[in-house]
């Protein structure tokens, strides 16, 4: 594996991200989504089973190539599950040429003037430690944003940043995810607040280091584009957060230099019951819809 090839196809590869991290508290709507309900499976062993198949199935696809999928964002147990006969992240870089990352946050706190900050992560070294053992280039965590809170967002982002940081120290890539949720009153003045926090953090990164960003598609088309050009930003990528995979790739386009992060819309329409070829043709077009909005700016 070359870092510096996986960090070129990350700053400036023709794709997106896909985003298949799901955890235990997201799993049973995603296996629900795609067919399997609760029923299907009696405690979190058989459902972290089935949700894993469903994502070697997606890796395994002919349609999840580097070619339109630039990189993918992996549950830890994923991690440490195989695909194809090899370790997960081996098999998405040798076999499909798409650069891993690993979700590394524990969940959401409670909420608190306007936030949801990151739960403590008491084995972040660990993590981090096991994800360069398993040749993953970089990391992903979320918080959510559920107000125009200043005070709130500002310590959003510091967290973000804070944490950041020791990722960066570990010499892998953190993908800083503030999600502004869709639903709330407010979400453009929220998204401007949010700019300003995102801006101050990243002028005093030290040296020459880089993050990505996970955000919110805005209310106000490039608003982000600032980020996107910050030399401290090595890519900008944009999450679903709720919209429908048409509403999303709409919205996508009218961001230059953003591309898609997408979880739910990229699976939206995948179902267990599908033969092989139902199930390709299926991801294969979402595939191409979600790179047609990612490189149209």
């Amino acid at each position: 594996m070359s870092k510096a090839t996986q960090q070129r196809q990350m700053s400036s590869g023709h794709g997106f991200v896909a985003a298949l991290d799901q955890s235990g508290g997201s799993t049973p709507k995603a296996l629900g989504l795609y067919g399997i309900e609760p029923g299907a499976y009696s405690n979190n062993a058989q459902m972290f089973d089935l949700i894993h198949a469903m994502r070697a199935r997606i890796a395994q696809s002919p349609a999840f190539t580097g070619d339109r999928v630039i990189g993918a964002i992996l549950f830890e147990m994923t991690m440490e599950r195989e695909i194809g006969g090899k370790p997960a992240a081996t098999y998405l870089w040798e076999d499909r040429h798409i650069v891993p990352f690993l979700k590394v946050d524990q969940g959401l706190a409670d909420g608190a003037d306007g936030v949801r900050l990151m739960k403590p992560m008491p084995d972040l070294h660990g993590q981090l430690l096991r994800a360069n053992d398993a040749g993953i280039f970089g990391t992903k965590m979320r918080s959510v944003i559920e107000a125009a809170s200043p005070t709130g967002i500002a310590a959003n982002v510091a967290q973000q940043f804070e944490i950041g940081q020791q990722i960066l120290e570990h010499h892998l890539t953190p993908i800083l995810e503030p999600e502004v949720a869709i639903s709330i009153p407010g979400k453009d003045r929220a998204e401007n607040i949010l700019l300003a926090e995102l801006t101050k953090q990243l002028d005093d990164l030290p040296g020459t280091q880089q993050v990505m960003l996970k955000l919110t598609l805005p209310e106000k088309p490039n608003l982000y584009k600032p980020l996107v050009d910050h030399p401290r930003v090595m890519r900008v990528v944009a999450l679903s957060g709720g919209y429908s995979r048409d509403e999303a790739n709409a919205r996508l386009t009218k961001n230059t230099g953003v591309i898609a992060s997408f979880s739910r819309a990229l699976t939206e329409g995948l179902s267990v019951g599908q033969s092989d070829a139902e199930f390709d043709a299926m991801l294969s077009e979402t595939i191409d819809s979600i790179y047609a909005a990612s490189i149209a700016g």
